[in-house]
């Protein structure tokens, strides 16, 4: 049986508003997050990531009030990020109303996190977020930290097969080169993940066109996350899902 592909938009929260630019700089409010997580749940999205973006770089821990919110309007997984730290952290999130989990910087700096989270709560509860960008390492592409604004000097696929033997249980693969510029997901980059994983894929960063979203699929995708296409109104979560059905995709209705 062929799992049905997933769309999954994104909400990037910055100081409690939802807001989006190019590889992360000039930030533009995009509106409320419940409001907006609201709205996707009625337009058939199939999840909702919820990326707290400023949390790491200010070193605090995500806003629990406006995840516990946002999880009261929406009836599909939701997967919260950002300043995630421990699994104490992870316990008060899911007790907010989140599904699932994101991390990315902490386990960079203590991949021992990835273990004892997976231990804790399943492996189903955890995605491993990677802002990966074409660099000089074995496989042409390294590991960012910090919303893309540091090298961790990690390469991408070597990382991504260490947090999946230490029990990550989803990929999400952030394309910094592309990210917000509306060019298209990074097939190469998607394409040599995708050989390596064993778990499922989330492509991110670059939807500009509505044909984005199958070839991110037929490149190996299991599920293709977006952000400011359907903040801004370039297209709906139905017109997708439309495209891709068209394409023989199987997807939620």
């Amino acid at each position: 049986m062929t799992l049905a592909k997933r769309v999954i938009p994104c909400l990037d929260v910055a100081g409690g508003r939802v807001v989006k630019g190019v590889n992360f700089k000039d930030l533009v409010d995009a509106g409320d997050p419940v409001e907006l997580a609201k709205k996707y749940g009625l337009e058939g999205a199939d999840e909702l990531t919820f990326l707290d973006i400023s949390a790491s770089i200010e070193e605090r821990a995500t806003t629990l009030e406006i995840v516990r919110r946002t999880a009261e309007q929406v009836f599909i997984p939701l997967t919260v990020g950002g300043g995630i730290r421990s699994a104490e952290n992870v316990n008060e999130l899911l007790r907010a109303g989140a599904d699932k989990i994101s991390i990315n910087t902490a386990a960079i700096a203590r991949p021992d996190l990835i273990n004892e989270i997976s231990d804790r709560f399943g492996n189903q509860v955890l995605v491993l977020s990677v802002d990966a960008r074409r660099a000089d390492t074995k496989s042409g592409f390294e590991v960012t930290t910090h919303g893309g604004r540091q090298s961790s000097g990690l390469d991408t696929l070597a990382w991504i097969e260490e947090g999946i033997r230490r029990g990550a249980g989803e990929i999400l693969l952030n394309s910094m080169d592309a990210d917000g510029t509306k060019s298209g997901f990074d097939i190469e980059m998607l394409k040599a993940v995708r050989e390596i994983s064993s778990v499922p894929v989330i492509a991110s960063g670059g939807a500009g066109k509505i044909s984005d979203f199958a070839l991110a699929i037929e490149a190996g995708a299991d599920a293709v996350l977006a952000a400011s296409v359907f903040h801004f109104g370039n297209f709906t979560i139905k017109d997708v899902k439309k495209d891709l059905e068209k394409c023989g995709f199987s997807i939620r209705a």
